[in-house]
């Protein structure tokens, strides 16, 4: 955004620590692979878009083992597109696509069927996207996204990040919403299991990550969520993130030296 890259650092912790779970060995030391994607950013000259990378076990042969590979490789595209808030409600559906095992759900990977799979089943039946119950029947995550609701008590409730991917904005909203709690507009802010009776009973709900940067939610299988409308708590804490992206600290936003 602007002349920014937005929380750069912390993207930059998860997939370091998702590559040590993918027992990938980085090609460079952390420092450089954080100079190469800002001055990536700085020379496609994109003011306004996404940064995008990925780190692979590097050329070799097409058996499973990485034994082969010589050296791991990093790349990274800035992609050019147009960021604003999302002011309109979707729909969704819960998916009947298995969500991936904590193992794989936790670490950021290019693992994305069941993603894809969860997203065009909610196409098929006019949704946006999905919701993932876990084993337990408590609410996990939406595709690649995080989910989070409003009780009627005015409570923000995230899912556990115990067994489903710890979304950087996710956790830079549980930041910043305790601003509203201050303000008398929310009463807590917390992470917990849900199950699908509260879930559905929330007075509001809303998608969170970093391309959103929140999304309203108002319908989940054809059950209305709240008063079926956009709720004045979502678009709150929607305004808390924007003006994070913005016009934030320098501790979340990296400067870029065109």
């Amino acid at each position: 955004m602007g002349s920014y890259i937005y929380e750069l650092d912390a993207h930059l912790d998860r997939f370091l620590r998702s590559a040590s779970k993918a027992r990938i060995t980085l090609p460079f030391p952390r420092s450089t692979l954080r100079s190469i994607l800002v001055q990536l950013t700085a020379a496609s000259q994109c003011k306004e878009g996404t940064l995008r990378y990925w780190l692979s076990a590097g050329p070799g042969n097409f058996l499973l083992s990485p034994a082969k590979c010589p050296t791991s490789a990093f790349y990274a595209v800035v992609i050019a597109d147009v960021v604003s808030q999302c002011k309109n409600g979707v729909k969704v559906i819960t998916s009947t696509i298995p969500m991936k095992a904590p193992l794989f759900a936790t670490m950021k990977n290019v693992n994305y069927l069941p993603n894809v799979l969860s997203i065009m089943e909610a196409e098929d039946k006019g949704a946006y996207a999905s919701i993932w119950v876990d084993d337990d029947g408590f609410i996990a995550e939406g595709p690649n996204v995080n989910v989070a609701f409003i009780t009627n008590d005015k409570e923000l409730i995230l899912p556990s990040f115990d067994n489903i991917l710890s979304g950087c904005t996710a956790k830079r909203l549980l930041e910043l919403a305790p601003k509203l709690v201050k303000q008398g507009r929310l009463k807590s802010v917390k992470t917990a299991n849900l199950t699908v009776m509260e879930a559905k009973g929330a007075a509001e709900m809303m998608y969170i990550g970093s391309t959103l940067p929140i999304l309203p939610i108002i319908m989940w299988d054809e059950h209305p969520i709240g008063d079926g409308k956009v709720g004045d708590l979502t678009m709150a804490l929607s305004d808390l993130l924007w003006h994070d992206m913005v016009a934030g600290p320098n501790t979340h936003r990296i400067c870029v030296p065109y």
